[in-house]
């Protein structure tokens, strides 16, 4: 195990998830520390499932997810957050019809520092936020949404964020920005990242540790420095 994985913020032992009795996860074990922590894999490979499981909002069919050390498998999203579990998803990570100032309150709800000073650390790491700040959600560009989405789970002051395919659809220079904003989260702030991605060259630049997700498998789990082309094709199945 890695350094950075050498103290679990997570552990996850035999995760079975999925929709409607369908399983999508099959029996995954592995470990998060203070690190970033990238989930690579193809389209349907599983990834969006394992975030909203870990997030708690897909129940589990069989296994065990701890939390720094306690037993989180039964509990709803809303205690999950309020513990320090951040979760940023793919899609409608925003409520459209507040202005970003409002939703970036709604995350600040949960969480004891000061809300002006955690909005002023929002507006800090997303300068481009601070400047929308009173413009409606539901008309910022692509870009600046995964910026509130990402700026209100931070509000929540969390210990572990889930990112999930944060630069889908973005243009080039968004996806750079906010990998290094990434980075950034993750150094400067002291939380653990766990990073869904389809774009593996873009995710290992900033990943410590990586696992490659296969039809709901984990193909390997290894340091980001480690992984091999050969083992990247074989668990995209390219």
């Amino acid at each position: 195990m890695s350094e950075q994985a050498s103290t679990a913020i997570l552990e996850v032992e035999g995760l079975q998830s999925g929709y409607h009795g369908v399983t999508v996860l099959k029996g995954l074990d592995f470990t998060v520390g203070d690190e970033i922590f990238a989930v690579l894999g193809a389209n349907g490979a599983g990834k969006t499932t394992l975030l909203a499981t870990l997030a708690r909002l897909i129940p589990l069919m069989a296994g065990s997810i701890r939390f720094q050390g306690e037993d989180v498998s039964k509990l709803p999203a809303y205690e999950t957050a309020s513990r320090g579990v951040g979760y940023v998803p793919q899609e409608k990570g925003v409520f459209p019809g507040l202005t970003v100032f409002e939703n970036l309150c709604v995350g600040g709800m949960i969480g004891k520092r000061p809300r002006t000073e955690r909005i002023a650390e929002v507006f800090e790491l997303f300068p481009d936020l601070k400047s929308r700040r009173t413009q409606p959600a539901g008309t910022l560009s692509g870009g600046e949404s995964r910026m509130a989405a990402c700026g209100r789970a931070l509000m929540q002051d969390p210990r572990v964020l889930l990112l999930d395919e944060p630069t889908a659809g973005l243009s080039p220079l968004y996806v750079d920005m906010f990998f290094e904003k990434i980075r950034e989260i993750h150094r400067a702030r002291g939380v653990a990242i766990v990073l869904a991605e389809q774009n593996a060259t873009k995710a290992l630049q900033v990943a410590d540790r990586v696992m490659v997700l296969s039809l709901g498998e984990a193909f390997a789990v290894v340091d980001a420095g480690q992984i091999t082309t050969q083992q990247l094709k074989e668990g995209y199945r390219i």
